[in-house]
């Protein structure tokens, strides 16, 4: 897995410090950017973080960039909607030799990872030969409602691929461009770094957490699952780790 933030709004703590003077004083717009230094930058922010106050959160985002990761992973992450989502498509990439996720647990089984490799080259395989029989077949039909060659050639291979990634698993490596606000941020934190969560959303969740805290430490310094500034929300199905998640995440 590689995750990179590639863009965010520059002074975070600052622009949403500026919308709560707004919110919160007899200023006008010209001067809401006025004498906010580090010490009324951190005031405000934390103000807004003890109140709950977090509209003003959402007028600063985050751009990642991230790759090396699953189709189970990004179905999971879509689910995050307030969030703009880029995804690399297999409808006109053509996967001649497709990558893949292997899970933990199979990859330090040697029995499991075989069968699982072998699944994986079956469906390359059946890929392969899908898209070249499709391929030949669309060709014809384009060719015969008189397209030019090549234009026929790249309209049939880009059909065939368009059917034939249906055999693909989710192990399927896939690449996004994801863009989230600081509110979603702090939401995406609360469910997916915690313990509960599948363990390759998680990955990504500490990962993009790493990145934010560099550029807005006071902003995300309490960032994570919910019982790292709480009680555990998970009832029975607590991972009853609270003590390691804390120390795991005020070191993080």
């Amino acid at each position: 897995m590689k995750v990179l933030l590639i863009e965010h709004t520059p002074n975070p703590e600052k622009v949403i410090a500026s919308a709560a003077k707004l919110c919160y004083s007899p200023v006008g717009v010209e001067e809401i950017m006025t004498g906010l230094d580090e010490k009324k930058t951190e005031s405000f922010v934390k103000k807004l973080l003890d109140l709950g106050h977090e509209s003003p959160l959402e007028h600063v985002s985050f751009t990642f960039a991230v790759e090396g990761v699953s189709r189970v992973l990004t179905h999971q992450l879509v689910r995050h909607r307030i969030a703009s989502y880029s995804q690399q498509s297999q409808r006109y990439v053509k996967l001649d030799a497709f990558e893949y996720i292997v899970p933990p647990a199979i990859a330090k089984n040697p029995e499991a990872l075989s069968l699982f490799e072998a699944a994986m080259a079956a469906d390359q395989k059946t890929y392969d030969d899908l898209t070249a029989m499709l391929q030949a077949s669309y060709l014809q039909q384009y060719l015969e409602e008189g397209h030019p060659e090549k234009r026929a050639e790249s309209m049939a291979e880009k059909s065939a691929i368009e059917d034939a990634r249906f055999v693909f698993p989710n192990a399927c490596e896939t690449k996004i461009v994801v863009t989230m606000n600081a509110r979603s941020l702090l939401n995406f934190f609360n469910h997916r770094c915690c313990n509960r969560a599948q363990w390759e959303i998680r990955g990504l969740a500490v990962e993009m957490l790493k990145l934010v805290k560099q550029e807005a430490p006071l902003l995300f310094a309490g960032a994570g699952p919910k019982c790292v500034s709480g009680p555990c929300p998970e009832g029975n199905m607590t991972c009853g780790k609270i003590k390691e998640v804390r120390e795991f995440f005020a070191d993080l």
